[in-house]
This record gives C-alpha cells, structure tokens and sequence, in this order.
C-alpha cells in the first residue's frame, strides 16, 4: 500500500517538474527524487542527467494511467544524447526511463562498485513487453495501436501476436511510419500529424512505437506532449522483432546475463557488429559524466 502511495507521489512529481523552466544544458535539471524525497526502493537513479526508474516491473502497473516510457539503447545513449538535443530532451521528459542498456549497466556499477547503494539492475525492452504481453487487458480488442516500420517487419509481428492471444488484432490496428530520418534536421525533431490524427480518433489505450532507436524516442515525445489524452506509449523498438522472429531470437536467459548483443551480432555480424561498436563509445561517457548530461560537461568546458 505504501508503495502505491509514493508511486502515485513519483508520478504527481514528475507531472510537476515537466512544467518546470530548464536550462539549456540542463546542468540545473531537478531531480524528482529530490523533490518528492522517496524511499530507497522507489528511488529513481539519475545517469548521463537522464532518470532511471529503478524498478521496472513497477511500471506496468502504472501504465494503466498512461504514460511515455522509454528504452533507450547503449548507442543511443553514447551518440545521440550528447549531440541531437530533441532525443535529449525525449528521454528527459519521459515519464520512466528504463536501464536497458547491459553495458550502461555494467559500466556504471563497476564505477561504483564500493557504494552498493548506488548499483542497479537491468530491466530491459524484452522483459518489459513479455510482462506486459501476459497482462489480458493489452490483449483485448481496440486497446493497443501498433507503429511498425515496415510491411514485412507488420505482417511477421501480426502473425506472431495472433499466435499469442491477440486474438483481434488486425492491418487497421497498425500504422506504417514513413522513413522518419529521411526528413530529420540537425536538431533530431520528429512529427508526424498523420499518425497524430489516427490516435487521436481511435485513442487507444497502449501505443507500441517499434521504429528502431534514435527516432522512436522522439517519436514518442511528440505523440506524448501533443495528443489530447494520456495512452501509454512505449518505445521498445525491436524488442518485438526478438519475439517474432525479425531478428535474432534472444531467450530469457540470455536476456538475463546481458547476453541480447552477443546473439544480435552472431546474427548479422556487419549489421550489429558496427552498432556495437558504436555503444562503446558509451565507455568515455559514462566515466566522464556520470550522473551530469554530456551534453552539460561538453558546454561547461568549451
């Protein structure tokens, strides 16, 4: 009961604070944690300036009452954060945040590893949409709206949810999203009034986002500040397609030992193996920064 009451607080709070004036670099963000002076369990772990809820599985409780969630991936987080401001502020004035990324993960309970109270656990994308997937109301009819990002990646994904208990899901539940980063300005902004409209007519109560990182998140955020009511829009990207066979299958256990990169790159070793790559620039990062936004330190020593 208790707990229920302080995530109800959390939630009031960050309600809150998004209205809040916020300096540009962010160096002044205010933590919610801060503000609302959480118990230890309900803590949000702030990382890169960005709030990590720290229990996960708590989320899905929540969603009942709307909210964007949002996943972001160990790349992302090395290379976009630091230089595209839209995704920045996605992740920032997202409503849960979630540590998906292993390496994020690692990396900062290795820098912490004298202060346990500082450490946290990985909840990731997968889990998150096994969980909720075992939850009957997001099965029922007209409850969720899908965002696929391509006829086959839609066609594959049905299949797979017919297959387990979406029983009434068909095309008309889907919206095909237009190649976003064709259009995208050195600023990261994504819009998409077409798509608006569609929610705003059907308002479903789940919104899936499944166009891959560095353009869902900005996605979400658009359809979070802009729709008139609260669905629960979650930015999960591919972590359907590990489901529907889309790309490589990643069972719980490998899920569970931060093992999801390996099986991607055994997968498709050119694809994934330069993504990879990339998050490992999430090293220097992390280590410089800590719980500041790179894009803050970048500005504050020029």
């Amino acid at each position: 009961m208790r707990e229920n009451c302080e995530l109800a607080w959390y939630r009031k709070c960050r309600e809150i604070l998004r209205t809040l004036q916020v300096d540009e670099d962010h160096s002044n963000y205010i933590s919610t944690s801060q503000a609302a002076g959480f118990s230890p369990v309900l803590l949000p772990m702030r990382i890169l300036g960005i709030e990590f809820y720290l229990e996960g599985s708590k989320i899905l409780d929540e969603l009942h009452e709307g909210g964007l969630v949002q996943v972001p991936s160990g790349p992302g987080l090395a290379c976009d954060l630091p230089s595209i401001p839209a995704y920045r502020e996605a992740l920032m004035r997202a409503d849960f945040v979630i540590p998906d990324s292993g390496l994020m993960v690692l990396i900062w309970n290795a820098m912490n590893c004298f202060s346990p109270q500082k450490c946290l656990s990985r909840y990731s994308g997968l889990r998150l949409l096994r969980e909720l997937f075992a939850r009957p109301e997001v099965r029922a009819e007209g409850t969720a709206f899908w965002i696929m990002p391509n006829v086959e990646d839609r066609d594959r994904n049905l299949e797979w949810l017919r297959e387990n208990g979406f029983d009434f899901i068909d095309k008309s539940d889907c919206y095909l999203a237009p190649y976003y980063r064709g259009s995208l300005g050195a600023d990261g902004v994504v819009e998409d009034a077409e798509l608006l409209a569609i929610i705003e007519e059907r308002r479903p109560q789940y919104v899936f986002v499944n166009v891959g990182s560095g353009v869902q998140e900005q996605l979400g955020w658009y359809l979070r500040k802009n729709l008139s009511y609260k669905p629960a829009i979650l930015c999960t990207g591919a972590a359907i397609a590990f489901l529907s066979g889309g790309q490589a299958s990643i069972p719980s256990w490998a899920d569970r030992y931060l093992l999801g990169w390996m099986m991607r790159i055994l997968s498709d070793p050119n694809r994934y193996g330069t993504r990879y790559r990339k998050a490992l620039r999430l090293i220097p990062v992390l280590l410089r920064c800590r719980d500041r936004c790179p894009a803050a330190i970048t500005r504050n020593t020029k």
